[in-house]
């Protein structure tokens, strides 16, 4: 589903440097190991996740969950060599019952989540906020063109545990997913709430295939007692898996710590090469065109039931824009 070698997008080879103090947000920074033939993506997002999450009144534990999503969704939607469209979704019976994230390459982020408030409860994790049920990850590649769908259970676990799931049993490549979330608080007279979020994917991708084997999957009707298919780890992966593992949420949101870094921190000792950010930010598509098109799109009689005081009201999901409409300019007769 997702491209299985996440390539940066412009390579540099050139002389060796001090990583960069300057933090940047809302970027996607690529690097390798190659030495220990690992590569990923680092995401960091400050105004853009802010401006997604506050356009709508989410208590903090769901902001939290969204802004997971949205990291997950851009450090995989960031893969795609296409202007097509990313987009993750949940469907779920926990208190946080439905999802969606909205990548359209190269840069473009939009979200939303449909929460049960009466349902939510202190200290709730967000295995327990989503419960049980699915989640998509489509890769649509525009009009004309095949879409590209994974789904994976989820039954109480987190997102991270999710895309590991995806990537063991869909794409066969040893991966690791971090993913952080917070809250800031300033003091002064800017704003005194932000949120931050960071996020760190890395895939293991020797030139020999042999390197990346994984065990067999059980089967799940294996007679009791038969043996178990162990295939052990290739050394390389044991130690970027150790390295990433030992990244601390607070690394992945610090403002003050730039991508560049914090990956001198992993692997300074192997060696680590970043490549150009790709910069993100939050912009939905919607507009008053698109919205008449698909008020037009409704029967005649549906459209007449939306009349409520002599207009028709339509709220984006997404961006919480509204527009309005006459009866006339609604196709209503």
């Amino acid at each position: 589903m997702v491209s299985q070698s996440p390539e940066p997008k412009i390579s540099i080879k050139g002389p060796i440097r001090a990583p960069s103090a300057v933090p940047v947000d809302d970027a996607v920074l690529p690097f390798e190991v190659d030495a220990l033939d690992l590569r990923g993506r680092l995401t960091r997002l400050g105004p853009a996740l802010d401006d997604i999450l506050t356009r709508h009144d989410y208590p903090p534990a769901v902001g939290k969950l969204l802004g997971e999503a949205i990291v997950l969704t851009t450090l995989l939607g960031s893969s795609l060599k296409f202007e097509g469209r990313f987009i993750l979704q949940t469907q779920t019976d926990g208190p946080v019952s439905f999802l969606i994230v909205d990548f359209q390459a190269p840069d473009r982020l939009r979200a939303y989540a449909r929460f049960d408030k009466r349902r939510l409860k202190e200290g709730q994790d967000s295995g327990t906020l989503l419960g049980k049920g699915h989640l998509a990850m489509t890769i649509d590649q525009g009009a004309d063109m095949s879409r590209y769908q994974g789904l994976v259970a989820l039954d109480g676990g987190s997102l991270e545990d999710a895309a590991h799931e995806y990537f063991l049993r869909s794409e066969q490549i040893p991966t690791r997913v971090r993913l952080a979330v917070g809250e800031e608080w300033r003091g002064g007279d800017g704003p005194k709430h932000r949120w931050r979020a960071g996020g760190m994917l890395m895939q293991f991708l020797p030139k020999s295939p042999e390197r990346a084997r994984r065990a067999d999957l059980h089967p799940g009707d294996a007679p009791e007692g038969a043996a178990t298919h162990i295939v052990a780890e290739d050394d390389a992966w044991v130690e970027g898996q150790s390295l990433i593992g030992t990244v601390e949420d607070v690394e992945l949101i610090d403002p003050g710590l730039s991508g560049e870094r914090l990956l001198y921190r992993l692997f300074h000792e192997r060696g680590v090469r970043v490549f150009r950010p790709l910069p993100l930010k939050a912009q939905c598509s919607c507009s008053r065109e698109a919205v008449s098109a698909m008020l037009n799109s409704f029967a005649a009689q549906d459209r007449a039931e939306m009349v409520k005081d002599g207009k028709v009201v339509v709220t984006c999901e997404f961006c919480s824009s509204v527009y309005q409409f006459t009866p006339d300019e609604a196709g209503v007769a």
